[in-house]
């Protein structure tokens, strides 16, 4: 059985769309998941990139797109009432319900999706942050040292492997990011025969014109 490691951020609604999709796109295929938060906008400073909702016309074009795909694929989908906003109370939390491998479970996962893209509250709102914990029940205190240390700790391993978006799969030592990979992710999982060569030959380096 092959381990998926599912990356994610809350604020991705990318993500979140993956998430839901993920047990039908890979319907029939053998396979578990490890659910690992990081904090997107530390990918984002490492790498000098903006996010899609950090300047107006990819912002709007993000957000028709993703109520365009829930749509077609039967999700609600609510965009929250700010958006983007600071995941890290929510991404703590997910650590602080950590069970096997000290991560969370899809339970777990879910409830925080549903927190932010259904409904369309404020993510952040105390109370509701509040209710969240309550119904969650981490194991640990969110704001504890330990859980504040593992969030850090995972967000410098998704660099280290060299991520540099929300959702990725990392799967064999290859990643696939975005919505649109689950069919890449489901064609490795059946040992399709392209990822043994043609993946690593696509990805070589043709020296071009570079932007200063």
């Amino acid at each position: 059985m092959k381990t998926l490691d599912f990356w994610f951020d809350v604020v991705s609604p990318y993500a979140y769309l993956a998430f839901e999709r993920l047990p039908q796109a890979l319907e029939g295929c053998s396979y578990r998941v490890r659910y690992r938060p990081l904090l997107f906008g530390a990918l984002l400073s490492h790498w000098g990139q903006l996010g899609p909702a950090e300047f107006e016309p990819k912002r709007a074009w993000t957000m028709r797109q993703v109520h365009w795909l829930a749509r077609e694929a039967g999700v609600e989908l609510a965009l929250p009432a700010q958006h983007p906003f600071n995941p890290l109370a929510l991404q703590r939390l997910a650590l602080a319900c950590g069970e096997v491998e000290e991560l969370p479970n899809r339970r777990v996962v879910e409830a925080l999706f549903h927190h932010v893209w259904r409904g369309g509250a404020d993510a952040n709102d105390p109370a509701r942050l509040q209710a969240l914990t309550q119904t969650l029940r981490p194991a640990l205190d969110p704001q504890r040292n330990e859980v504040k240390g593992r969030l850090r700790a995972h967000t410098q391993e998704a660099i280290d492997l060299g991520l540099f978006g929300v959702p990725t799969i990392a799967l064999d030592g290859k990643l696939f990011w975005g919505l649109d990979a689950l069919p890449m992710v489901r064609a490795a999982l059946q040992g399709d025969a392209w990822f043994d060569g043609p993946w690593q030959e696509a990805a070589r380096a043709r020296p071009g014109v570079r932007r200063r």
